[in-house]
């Protein structure tokens, strides 16, 4: 049963460029069939999460975590009565404009454009959804409903102070009321971009044997998992042992936010998805006590897996990519691939040209990165060798 406060696909806010709406999908349903569909969208495959992709092909990437967050979007969404279809679509959409070699490679061209603005990925998200994707006929972007796009702007809350430039462009021809919280939906989203990178990281961390089962087994909602397993299937086989470990992690986690969440809203009494916006505070949350949880695990993660002296060494040499890749293109513009240097033409002075480098340089892969890096550099030092990258 859909909710009061859910957004109602058939009152939107409208798109920037007035359209005809579909006789057989819902808007919300359009926006999500087009980010999928974007080049934007394919290009995840081949983007980090947290290891370089030509260290296995069972790591997750940009586009599998995507995947796996609106999995538990519409998981969520469903229990609480929202619009799945518009919590999908910012799921699906909510690391678009990640850079090539995740959060290194985002850390690096952010210092690089400090000068220009700055970079930010959400701030690029929505950038390459309004603007860089260039498919259609009558307009640049994939001209989502204002709902979506608030989603993308605001899922983690209130987007307040100096707006990251990428924001404040779009945000002037087209209000996205950065000061209000997102829609329940878009909360939604939020939540599971953390309910699923807690889980697979842990995952991915051990497949790299950066940590233990047993290590992991003495955090917290992590041990009581195990045990679980344990008690019921004794002498397991280990992998099947921590499938199912985990998988409780994960269950335990999106139980916990749909009983608060209900909590909240039932508190609240919110009687439309507009005032969810004007409530002054979330209302998609953790309990206080898993909440504290997941503070053990991700100080966990950060020691045992970011900054593992193993992904160290990988941030220094995505660093030395991308710090030699920006000022390439930013002295000598025409070796951008042709499709570009119209814009070139028309970059009024350095600024509005970083940013179109920014732009192409936060659309690579990891791979082509690599593959561009060593061509304009002739230093193939830093592709992946027999050991991996």
């Amino acid at each position: 049963m859909t909710a009061l406060y859910a957004s109602d696909p058939t009152v939107i806010r409208g798109r920037l460029v007035p359209e005809e709406e579909s006789v057989f999908r819902s808007p919300f349903q359009r926006d999500r069939d087009r980010i999928i569909h974007s080049s934007a969208f394919r290009r995840l495959k081949h983007k980090t999460q947290v290891f370089v992709a030509h260290e296995g092909d069972y790591f997750r990437t940009r586009l599998t975590h995507s995947i796996e967050v609106a999995q538990v979007a519409r998981t969520i969404a469903g229990a609480l009565g929202l619009n799945g279809e518009l919590t999908e679509a910012v799921a699906l959409a909510h690391d678009l404009g990640h850079p090539p070699f995740a959060h290194a490679g985002e850390d690096t061209l952010n210092g690089l454009m400090a000068p220009y603005g700055g970079f930010d990925h959400n701030a690029q998200a929505v950038r390459i959804v309004t603007a860089l994707e260039r498919h259609y006929a009558a307009f640049d972007g994939l001209n989502l409903t204002w709902e979506t796009l608030e989603g993308l702007a605001k899922h983690n809350g209130p987007v307040t102070g100096a707006l990251p430039y990428a924001l404040a462009d779009y945000n002037a021809r087209h209000d996205l009321e950065l000061h209000t919280h997102a829609s329940a939906e878009a909360q939604v989203a939020a939540l599971s971009d953390d309910i699923a990178y807690n889980n697979h990281d842990l995952h991915d961390g051990l497949r790299a044997r950066l940590f233990t089962d047993d290590e992991i087994a003495k955090l917290p909602i992590v041990g009581d998992s195990y045990a679980e397993v344990d008690r019921l299937y004794p002498g397991l086989d280990p992998k099947r042992r921590r499938h199912e470990a985990l998988r409780r992690v994960f269950g335990v986690m999106v139980g916990d936010v749909i009983d608060c969440s209900r909590r909240a809203l039932q508190e609240a009494r919110p009687t439309s998805a507009a005032e969810v916006r004007y409530l002054g505070r979330p209302v998609i949350r953790f309990s206080t006590g898993l909440w504290e949880d997941l503070k053990q695990i991700r100080a966990f993660l950060f020691a045992r897996m970011y900054r593992a002296p193993e992904v160290n060494a990988v941030r220094t040499r995505v660093h030395r990519v991308v710090t030699d890749l920006f000022p390439h293109y930013l002295n000598a513009p025409q070796h951008l691939p042709e499709e570009w240097r119209k814009d070139v033409a028309q970059a009024r002075d350095q600024t509005a040209l970083a940013r179109l480098v920014s732009d192409y340089i936060a659309g690579m892969t990891d791979r082509f990165a690599l593959q561009e890096h060593a061509r304009l550099t002739g230093n193939p030092d830093l592709m992946p060798d027999a050991e991996g990258l």
